[in-house]
């Protein structure tokens, strides 16, 4: 009896001993998922960790892809943008000669005839001279010979110095001088070196349409109530070609010709009306950033670094702003009186002030400002 009890107490031990040896190896391994989880955290976030970091560089990273297709996108429509803006100027000339220059001579005084032939194809030369110019003027480029060259900031894509006002275009793949957008009605970057041409073209096309919106309005709404006519004739005249005898003949119809010249004349004052709204608009916002010295990068920088400076009570000054009036001379590059004529009324090929490597004090300012970021 007694060795019984003596073997079912060994027994027994042995098992307490196997549960506390498995619970011991069962908490060790616990122990040790925990360590490596820990060990692979601490290693994730030295990896990916970024004083840096907030919420706009995430939301950045997701939308990565997206800005991927989009600057593809752009790259490869930008032709065919070309090709429909070329497209649809000609359309409009060729509906201005064919269509509208005849009956303006056949109806208008001699004085009246002087003043739009004089005044449309002025317009038509300057659109073509600066539209020409804007697509294949290069913007400018920071060199490829970084020896001599003063940088700001470092390029994150090109790992290149970036001087001052330089920024790098995701679609063209390289840094631009001054850099305003990427226009992909241009299929090309809005920079140093084009950014006079670009802003011209906006205002002479914009000049041209609200032009052929004003002259064309009385032959827009004759042709409008003309095409009416036309919809209300042809209804009849299908009603008598169905319940037609021998003694009733159909009314009489529009030639393909006043058909064509009607509906020409409504596609160019619709046409012309749509563009110089919107482009006109887009012309305010450019002339409102020239005078403040702006591009329209600068406007987004300008505004975070005002709105940073107020809370600390300072006030922040734009370097590149001589004033409203100064800003608009070396825009244009107006340096004498007579360049208002010979380099803004008339074509000119002139380069801007500076090379946009560095940025001194241009010879048209009036008065030196002092060009202070903070006070």
């Amino acid at each position: 009896m007694r060795s019984r009890q003596r073997m079912f107490a060994a027994v027994m031990r042995l098992l307490l001993k196997c549960l506390r040896l498995g619970r011991r190896r069962r908490f060790k391994l616990v122990r040790q998922v925990e360590q490596l989880w820990h060990y692979g955290h601490l290693c994730l976030r030295s990896l990916l960790y970024n004083s840096f970091t907030n919420g706009d560089v995430v939301l950045d990273s997701l939308f990565e892809p997206v800005y991927w297709l989009v600057d593809h996108v752009t790259r490869w429509f930008g032709v065919v943008f070309v090709a429909l803006v070329i497209g649809l100027t000609s359309s409009i000339v060729a509906i201005v000669y064919i269509c509208l220059l005849p009956l303006i001579l056949q109806t208008y005084t001699p004085a009246w005839i002087c003043w739009h032939l004089a005044y449309g194809h002025w317009n038509l030369i300057m659109i073509v001279f600066h539209y020409y110019m804007a697509i294949t003027t290069s913007p400018g480029h920071p060199p490829q010979a970084k020896n001599d060259l003063t940088g700001v900031s470092i390029c994150r894509k090109c790992i290149a110095p970036k001087p001052a006002r330089t920024h790098h275009c995701s679609i063209c793949n390289r840094c631009v001088l001054k850099m305003d957008h990427h226009c992909p009605w241009l299929n090309n970057c809005v920079g140093h070196y084009n950014h006079r041409y670009f802003f011209s073209f906006c205002l002479f096309m914009t000049m041209g349409c609200i032009y052929c919106s004003i002259s064309g309005w009385e032959m827009f709404r004759d042709a409008y109530a003309a095409i009416e006519r036309m919809k209300l004739l042809e209804k009849e005249r299908l009603q008598v070609a169905a319940n037609q005898t021998y003694y009733q003949t159909p009314p009489p119809t529009f030639s393909f010709r006043q058909r064509a010249f009607h509906k020409s004349v409504v596609y160019l004052w619709v046409l012309c009306s749509s563009v110089a709204l919107a482009l006109g608009a887009l012309t305010l916002w450019h002339a409102a950033l020239i005078t403040r010295g702006e591009t329209s990068i600068e406007r987004h920088i300008n505004r975070k670094e005002r709105q940073r400076l107020q809370k600390k009570g300072k006030v922040f000054r734009n370097p590149y702003s001589y004033g409203s009036w100064d800003n608009w001379k070396v825009f244009l590059g107006v340096d004498v009186p007579r360049h208002w004529l010979t380099r803004v009324l008339l074509p000119s090929p002139h380069l801007p002030h500076g090379t946009g490597l560095s940025w001194e004090l241009p010879p048209c300012v009036t008065e030196q400002h002092v060009p202070l970021l903070a006070i």
